[in-house]
C-alpha cells in the first residue's frame, strides 16, 4: 500500500511540473534590460597540459524578451566589448585585445542576436543565434537555464562552446584549445 501512495504521489508531481513551469514562464513574460554590474560574463580557453586562459568581459550591454505564451517568439541580443577583457594578466589581456585575436581597435564589438528559442525543460532552454565578431557571423547555441525569479528581477545561467577558428581567432591553436567555453550569469531588470 506504501508503495501505491509513493508512486501516486510520484505521479502527482510529475504531471504537476509542466504547469508550475507554464504558470512561472507566464509570471516572467516581459521585457528585461540586463543588469551588467551584477551580472558576470566569464570564458576559458583550455591549454595541452593543463592550465590555459580563463577570465571575464567586463563592459557588456543586452535586452531579452520573454515570451511566455509562446518561448520560441522569445529574444535575446548581447553586445560586449572586446577591449574589456580582463585575466589578472595584463600581457595576456594585451594579447587578446590585439589583431591576433579580438582585434577589438577595428572591432569594438561582440554581437549575439537570437533567432530562435526551444525550451528543453521546465527551466531550460537551448537559445541559437548569430555571433558577430571580427567581422564575421556565425552561428551559435548558448544553453540557458532559469535559476531565480523575484519580482522585476529574474537570474540567468547561460553556458556555451564556441569555435575560434570561424573567427580567424585560432592563434595558438593546437596548443590552447579551438574552443571557448562560456559561462554567464544574466541578471534581467524588468523594463
Amino acid at each position: 500500500m506504501r508503495r501505491l501512495s509513493i508512486l501516486s504521489a510520484f505521479i502527482i508531481v510529475l504531471f504537476t511540473l509542466p504547469a508550475l513551469a507554464d504558470a512561472l514562464l507566464s509570471q516572467a513574460s516581459g521585457r528585461y534590460r540586463i543588469d551588467a554590474a551584477k551580472s558576470r560574463i566569464g570564458f576559458s580557453v583550455a591549454q595541452v597540459g593543463g592550465g590555459g586562459i580563463s577570465g571575464v568581459f567586463g563592459e557588456f550591454t543586452g535586452r531579452f524578451e520573454i515570451n511566455g505564451r509562446d518561448i520560441s517568439r522569445s529574444k535575446v541580443e548581447i553586445s560586449i566589448a572586446p577591449a574589456s577583457v580582463a585575466t589578472g594578466q595584463p600581457r595576456v589581456e594585451n594579447f587578446l585585445r590585439g589583431k591576433a585575436v579580438l582585434d577589438a581597435v577595428r572591432n569594438p564589438e561582440v554581437i549575439f542576436r537570437s533567432s530562435k528559442v526551444t525550451r528543453t525543460g521546465p527551466q531550460s532552454a537551448v537559445i541559437e543565434g548569430l555571433l558577430s565578431a571580427r567581422g564575421r557571423q556565425k552561428p551559435a547555441l548558448f544553453n540557458v537555464e532559469l535559476v531565480k525569479r523575484a519580482g522585476r528581477r529574474i537570474v540567468f545561467r547561460v553556458t556555451g562552446d564556441i569555435r575560434r577558428a570561424p573567427y580567424d581567432m585560432q592563434v595558438g591553436y593546437p596548443i590552447y584549445s579551438n574552443i571557448v567555453k562560456f559561462e554567464m550569469t544574466l541578471i534581467g531588470r524588468r523594463i
